[in-house]
């Protein structure tokens, strides 16, 4: 399909889909869409900021508009299941955009926050219920969650659910839904836990790969800077200050290591948040619309509390740490790159983490360069740098590949 309206969506639908700018459909959208529409089953392997969450939402959003069906009290049409509050959260504001000249219900449900709105809301019954596992698996053993009305199940991000040790919850919740239902399984990567279930939940299913199993986006310049530990911080002061870099993104390993660098960058009267599973509800809300809104420069998270983050003009992802999972690395640097645009993938990297960088780039199958030119530059010894090239992968990455292609949505 070339553009959306090859799709036969509503003018609704349409009408916002041109709102939010949207022109030519991503592979995933082009590749599921009129599938989707017409209820077939789907598996669908894509990677961070790819515009999965479009390729499922209008579809259904379309399916409602076809067929009005009276939602009778705590009954639920759709149920999309993701795997933390702020996907959810994102993917529910994306659905309200595009089905803002609609007449439907939905509603989040989540833990960290007062179970009484999340009750009153659905004691109403709701078209589309975007949840969390844990939280609904609460109201479910509570009777406050009524499936007799589902024709519509999403499960997203599966392999992050297998990650945060999700799996046995996603499976009774699963156990809990009407055996006939229009169900679509999306995961960035597919571990034999999930290829297991997949075959077990979908009914021929269509399956789509968007892009190789643990690649990275094109448009993401990726960098690696070797760094002495004690200068870390220095480094990253150095290229926050550069004008290119606006709005940035910076991964830490523990809760603490977050609450550090805001602390220092506080201190060098750069604003920034933190936002971890230690925050409350509210204090990610606000740190996030703040970031999002461009009130401050720089978001500092952890691994999972970042997953749902969905900020078009992120233009750096910088790995203070790298990850102890290389899968991570693929999920942090699609923060940047994200509707078409370029991005930028710094990591800094010290002496103890480079079998963790041959890990990563084992897992991408890339050398990512080393920047030589910057001013903190740690030369490792010879032997530690012979045993990280030991296993390096043979293909080299071009530093000029980020600016090499560019798509519109």
């Amino acid at each position: 399909m070339s553009d959306f309206n090859s799709f036969g969506f509503s003018s609704q639908l349409k009408a916002q889909i041109r709102l939010k700018g949207y022109e030519t459909p991503t592979p995933i959208q082009s590749q599921s869409i009129p599938h989707l529409l017409k209820g077939r089953d789907l598996l669908g392997i894509a990677q961070t900021g790819s515009g999965k969450t479009a390729a499922f939402s209008l579809p259904i959003l379309q399916r409602i508009l076809d067929s009005k069906i009276t939602i009778e009290s705590n009954c639920v049409r759709c149920l999309i299941l993701a795997p933390t509050r702020e996907l959810a959260s994102q993917i529910e504001g994306n659905i309200k955009f595009y089905g803002e000249k609609m007449n439907f219900t939905s509603t989040t449900i989540f833990g960290g926050v007062s179970k009484s709105k999340q009750l009153e809301a659905l004691s109403e019954g709701v078209d589309i219920l975007v949840a969390t596992p844990g939280r609904l698996l609460d109201l479910i053993e509570d009777g406050r969650v009524d499936f007799s009305q589902l024709d519509t199940f999403v499960l997203d991000e599966a392999d992050t659910m297998l990650d945060m040790g999700f799996l046995k919850d996603v499976k009774t919740i699963i156990s809990k839904l009407p055996k006939s239902k229009h169900t679509l399984l999306f995961s960035a990567t597919m571990p034999q836990a999930i290829g297991e279930l997949a075959e077990s939940l979908l009914d021929d299913p269509l399956k789509i790969s968007v892009a190789p199993e643990a690649t990275t986006v094109e448009t993401i310049k990726q960098e690696v800077y070797f760094i002495d530990k004690k200068d870390k911080m220095y480094l990253l002061l150095n290229i926050l200050a550069k004008p290119e870099v606006k709005s940035v993104l910076i991964f830490c390993k523990t809760k603490f290591g977050a609450n550090r660098v805001v602390e220092q960058l506080d201190i060098s009267m750069i604003k920034s948040a933190a936002i971890h599973s230690s925050k409350s509800q509210n204090a990610r809300d606000k740190a996030l619309d703040s970031f999002r809104a461009g009130e401050i420069k720089v978001l500092v998270a952890s691994d999972i509390a970042a997953r749902g983050i969905d900020v078009d003009h992120v233009t750096h992802v910088i790995n203070y740490n790298l990850p102890e999972d290389p899968s991570n690395y693929i999920h942090r640097i699609g923060r940047t790159a994200r509707a078409g645009r370029n991005g930028h993938a710094i990591t800094l990297c010290v002496i103890g983490e480079l079998s963790l960088l041959k890990n990563v780039e084992t897992k991408i199958g890339i050398s990512i360069p080393v920047i030589l030119d910057q001013p903190f530059h740690k030369e490792f010894s010879q032997d530690a740098l012979n045993e990280f090239k030991k296993s390096k992968p043979a293909k080299k990455i071009k530093k000029n590949n980020s600016h090499s292609r560019r798509r519109k949505r």
